[in-house]
């Protein structure tokens, strides 16, 4: 198949079970606070925590997505070229504002954290995965450098 060592079926398949959990430790964490405006505060709280609800969400979301892809992949639903086509994970996610996490409540940064920790471990697989060192320029990146090459020397 053609993938590294580093990514193997019960990797992604541990990966996956662990991303379901906190999906829905996430889902229930967030529609709890939902029913409970008490527990969020001011409307300026609740924006807070609705923002980091969809923050966390999506961040989960992306990694099911990675995970599914590769679950895909393994069991021969996909070939290696769809797979490094458009299973792809967003590299520049938005974190979250640290001041903006220190006001929300423990369990909300708790998870926010165990989100975040998943995500990075995934971008490293993925990273591995595709061979490419972490700070190595993009395609567009380069082909600028090339530009402005060929502009100093034209």
């Amino acid at each position: 198949m053609g993938l590294t060592p580093s990514i193997n079926p019960r990797i992604v398949e541990g990966l996956y079970a662990e991303a379901l959990v906190l999906a829905d430790e996430v889902r229930a964490r967030f529609d709890r606070s939902r029913l409970s405006p008490e527990e969020a505060g001011d409307d300026l709280a609740r924006v807070a925590l609705s923002c980091e609800a969809l923050r966390t969400t999506t961040r989960i979301m992306h990694c099911m997505a990675w995970l599914l892809n590769h679950r895909a992949h393994f069991a021969g639903e996909l070939s290696e070229l769809q797979l490094r086509r458009h299973g792809r994970l967003i590299a520049n996610y938005a974190q979250t504002e640290r001041e903006a996490l220190a006001d929300l409540p423990l369990d909300v940064q708790r998870l926010v954290g165990e989100s975040e920790r998943l995500y990075q471990r995934i971008l490293r697989l993925e990273a591995a995965w595709r061979g490419a060192p972490g700070d190595a320029p993009s395609a567009i990146e380069r082909l600028r450098e090339r530009l402005a090459t060929s502009v100093r020397q034209g």
